[in-house]
């Protein structure tokens, strides 16, 4: 089924209209939807790599406002729409032991989803029922996903086609590891 669901959002990339249906994915894939952005994002900017800061500020900021709708879904409809959608994502038996963390480490929580493989869903629905502070979740969520979406972007416009396998195969991976020692920087920092 998500194989399916990919075919058909890579589809969409030759759409006239696909900086409406690229900002559509991306801000559901912030709250609901299993495909990544990139998926439409990588084809559009090989096409039109004169368009490319402008295909990922618009899926910057479509991604920022879908993560809100999934803070909102966290914060008025965990019961009836975000348990499910933590369930789906196998992240519901973690939620208690996660939410008493949570708000101490949300900013950071935010940032490592917003650019890493790690589901950004999770992370805006748990933001919203925990209560993660909004001014520092929205500022946490343009940093992370503009990084994310602006070197995406920027690979493709200075590398093109030839990058397109190491973005879809490897660059989370390598945004797993930056962020793993950016955080284990800070933690050394901090407490030595």
């Amino acid at each position: 089924m998500i194989r399916r669901l990919y075919d058909w959002t890579l589809t969409l990339a030759d759409h006239p209209h696909a900086l409406w249906v690229l900002a559509a994915v991306s801000f559901i894939e912030s709250s609901v939807f299993p495909i990544p952005p990139d998926v439409l994002m990588i084809p559009m900017i090989l096409a039109a790599p004169h368009k490319a800061w402008r295909i990922a500020l618009i899926t910057t900021v479509a991604s920022v406002l879908g993560g809100l709708f999934g803070y909102w879904i966290g914060a008025a409809l965990y019961e009836s729409v975000g348990r499910p959608v933590l369930e789906f994502y196998g992240k519901d038996a973690y939620f208690d032991e996660f939410a008493v963390r949570y708000n101490a480490w949300g900013a950071w929580a935010v940032l490592v989803a917003g650019v890493t493989p790690f589901p950004f869903k999770v992370i805006t629905i748990l933001s919203g029922t925990t209560g993660l502070s909004l001014p520092i979740f929205v500022l946490s969520s343009i940093i992370a996903r503009g990084l994310r979406f602006f070197i995406v972007a920027a690979l493709l416009w200075r590398f093109g086609p030839p990058i397109r396998e190491f973005i879809e195969r490897r660059l989370g991976l390598v945004f797993t590891v930056f962020i793993a020692l950016l955080v284990g920087g800070v933690a050394v920092v901090r407490y030595v």
